[in-house]
């Protein structure tokens, strides 16, 4: 993708900025106060010293200023150094809280969006990405937009700003001086223009290192169980520690960006504040400008330095803020493989009949998963789904779900495509059983209902009762209201299994996906389990996919999968009389249960 400008990431963002145009204009409305009595804050000073402590000699213009009594002015000029100073920080704090809160809800707009964009993104993307990578993305790389639009733009266009106008009021005090002071400027815009764009760089770097860095801290912790019980927590150290040191090295490079960039400023400044000092202390010695013009002067270019120093200073604050922003612009521009079909339909309530016409299915080209696969599944029926291990079992009713489209073929519910059907209405009507289940840290209610909107106590009760779960549920402290846990940790294996059968129950889907619901488990909770399992299959379609075939004979239907290719299938008592790789291996299996 190109790199992220400030200005290309305003742009980018601008139907998020758009809304609050109201509070910008406000805000800018104070911020052009806020310049203008910058500009206006050394002139108090200039009268006091030409004609209060130099009592005007050299000078005949203003006579209006030059007729008052010194003491007048004086006073005069100290109450208008407190106007001036109180209306500019009225004026810089609305333009501060302006801006805060625009930038702070446009962030949290963002954040949103690139949240669900994340969700809506195919699990294909997911697969290859890292998960702690995309934490930081959406946590700390969001909150640097921030930057771009109040804790560095906003001073640097203060500063613009200020600078323009102290120039214009510069010249025409005396053209020739501000010629000379401005000389130094082509070498800062060389010098900056060169500096900030290694301290993007870096920038980036550095938020890439860090992105590793989470996602080693993520998966580590989430297997913490599986770290300490193969003592992997040195090498997990010792790969944490690289990682960190390269963050940390790209940190210091940056760092040292900005204070090499900083201190230039500093001498390009100094450089040009000592020719205004002599040439404009010449000046005043030859009765072209007055020693206050001289003052005012120097004011001014130690003001309008001051954007040059800032510029210096937000620059790489910017650059930072920028190639987060590049990160951001990276995910969003990101579009999902699996997406809706413009003529695509709200999917009627199923009925149930699935078909598989001729699929073929590849995470890659030229890598095939599944061939040729056609199946055929009446409404109500259960269809074991076994065989060896990669041979395409989970992936075949990924593509039920649409998690994957197939390379060619045909996935096909209740007679249609299911391209042709809308995902928000399709995957509500297919409830998964996982494996190993995810329950969020959330209390045990609200695990059951996840996802399904209205759904009373009655209802959740019910759903747990048929997952054979109500009878622990209510032993725990605060039965339905207990938390979980994050990943339920604080629940056994089989039970966050039924809980997650009890989630299945209650959305009442037409289609069921059990993928690997028993493995290990007890043969107490197995049991428990199955029989959940079974009382939540009735009357749907359903995909069952085990290793124990003891747990597939219950399926009307058993497809033995082989290398992506459907090598046998029908009933059990069907398979065990063709004698062939199902009944080879349900034999191993008896055997190994005597």
């Amino acid at each position: 993708m190109p790199k992220a400008s400030l200005w290309g990431v305003l742009v980018y963002f601008w139907r998020d900025i758009r809304p609050h145009y109201g509070l910008l204009l406000i805000s800018a409305i104070a911020l052009v106060a806020d310049v203008g009595l910058r500009v206006l804050e050394p002139w108090p000073l200039k009268f006091v010293f030409d004609y209060v402590l130099l009592r005007g000699d050299k000078l005949n213009t203003l006579p209006v200023i030059a007729s008052l009594e010194p003491i007048t002015l004086l006073t005069f000029s100290a109450v208008a150094v407190l106007i001036i100073t109180g209306l500019r920080a009225l004026a810089a704090y609305g333009s501060t809280v302006g801006l805060a809160t625009v930038s702070s809800r446009v962030m949290a707009k963002v954040r949103n969006r690139l949240y669900c964009h994340l969700q809506d993104l195919s699990l294909a993307y997911h697969t290859k990405a890292r998960s702690g990578d995309l934490i930081i993305r959406v946590s700390s790389d969001a909150s640097r937009l921030q930057e771009i639009m109040i804790t560095a733009a906003l001073p640097l266009l203060i500063s613009i700003l200020s600078l323009v106008g102290m120039i214009g009021v510069m010249f025409w005090m005396n053209r020739s001086l501000t010629l000379l002071s401005l000389l130094t400027l082509p070498l800062f815009w060389l010098v900056t223009n060169r500096l900030s764009r290694r301290i993007k760089d870096s920038s980036l770097k550095q938020r890439q290192q860090e992105g590793a860095v989470a996602a080693t801290a993520a998966e580590s912790i989430a297997a913490i169980k599986l770290v300490k019980a193969l003592s992997l927590q040195d090498a997990f150290a010792q790969v944490f520690a690289q990682l960190n040191h390269r963050s940390l090295q790209e940190s210091v490079k940056t760092q040292r960006l900005a204070a090499h960039l900083e201190r230039t400023v500093d001498g390009v400044i100094a450089l040009g504040t000592a020719i205004v000092l002599w040439y404009g202390s010449w000046l005043a010695l030859r009765d072209a400008l007055t020693p206050g013009d001289v003052l005012v002067f120097l004011t001014y270019l130690k003001n309008a330095f001051k954007p040059v120093q800032n510029f210096a200073k937000y620059t790489g604050r910017l650059a930072k803020a920028a190639a987060s922003s590049e990160r951001i612009l990276d995910v969003l521009n990101q579009q999902p493989e699996i997406r809706d079909s413009p003529n695509a339909i709200p999917a009627p309530i199923f009925q149930g009949a699935v078909r598989f016409d001729h699929v073929h299915f590849g995470y890659e080209s030229g890598q095939g998963i599944l061939q040729d696969i056609n199946l055929d599944i009446a409404p109500g029926q259960k269809v074991a789904i076994v065989g060896t291990s990669g041979g395409g079992k989970s992936t075949l009713v990924s593509l039920l779900l649409r998690l994957y489209e197939p390379t060619s073929g045909r996935v096909i519910i209740d007679g249609l495509d299911i391209r042709e059907y809308t995902l928000a209405s399709l995957r509500p009507q297919i409830s998964v059983v996982l494996q190993d289940s995810l329950l969020f840290a959330a209390s045990i209610r609200e695990n059951i209902a996840y996802g399904v909107a209205g759904v009373s106590d009655g209802e959740i009760e019910a759903a747990a009762r048929l997952a054979h779960a109500h009878d622990f549920i209510q032993a725990l402290p605060q039965g339905y209201d207990t938390l979980v846990g994050e990943r339920g940790a604080t629940l056994s294996g089989g039970q966050r299994q039924r809980i997650a059968i009890a989630r299945a129950a209650i959305r009442q889907a037409p289609i069921l996906i059990l993928d690997e619901p028993t493995t290990g488990l007890d043969k107490v909770n197995e049991k428990a389990v199955i029989d959940a399992l079974q009382c939540l299959s009735r009357n749907k379609t359903t995909f069952l996919i085990t290793h124990d075939l003891d747990f597939a004979t219950r399926a009307d239907v058993i497809v033995y999968l082989e290398h992506g290719r459907v090598v046998e299938q029908g009933s059990h008592r069907e398979l065990m009389h063709k004698n062939g790789r199902y009944a080879a291996l349900y034999e191993v299996q008896t055997s190994l249960r005597v």
